[in-house]
């Protein structure tokens, strides 16, 4: 069987919940649909789904987001996943609110959660990348991405994430059909 890690970046814990830097756990959670998941090795919080012939790791990083990388590697190793199985579903300030775009490789963007797993596996994985926007100055950049969103901001959140959910497939088949029916323009 195929095997796929599909990792949500995220910080821990119910402070951060709602945050625009936590969208990665938001689709982990949703794409889960009200399963468990179960701590491993004291570096991520895990689901195993099974589609077709393929096993797709639900992954959530116990880490905070600048140590996001030891749990990507950790779960590579562990299940023996090459990095271009690898998904990583991230926050991304240099796309609009509703703007999706995914790719394979690339560089961090100044995101130190793809700083930490860049470091660790190389850049030759998927990203996910889901706008949050950019506030207007540089030195908001931290309280904007820690910050929550704002209701109209989860109402195209919340279509974003019901959308990869119902086509979560398509990530593994047809990347920019998948593109096209994730992007909820503001």
């Amino acid at each position: 069987m195929n095997a796929v890690l599909l990792a949500g970046l995220g910080n821990p814990g119910g402070s951060y919940k709602n945050n625009r830097h936590n969208v990665g756990f938001r689709v982990m959670d949703a794409v889960a649909d009200g399963g468990s998941f179960k701590k491993i090795a004291s570096l991520a919080e895990i689901m195993i789904l099974s589609a077709s012939d393929q096993k797709i790791i639900l992954s959530k990083p116990c880490t905070f987001m600048n140590l996001s990388g030891n749990a990507v590697k950790f779960l590579m190793d562990f299940y023996k996943i090459p990095d271009e199985n690898v998904y990583v579903v991230h926050d991304d300030i240099d796309l609009d609110i509703g703007r999706v775009k995914i790719k394979k490789g690339g560089g961090n963007g100044g995101h130190n959660g793809l700083r930490s797993v860049d470091d660790l596996i190389g850049r030759n994985y998927w990203r996910l990348r889901i706008g949050v926007g950019r506030p207007r100055e540089k030195s908001m950049i931290s309280s904007h991405v820690l910050g929550d969103f704002l209701p109209h901001e989860e109402e195209i959140l919340h279509k974003i994430v019901a959308a990869i959910k119902e086509n979560l497939p398509l990530l593994f088949s047809d990347v920019k059909k998948l593109e096209r029916l994730l992007n909820f323009p503001a």
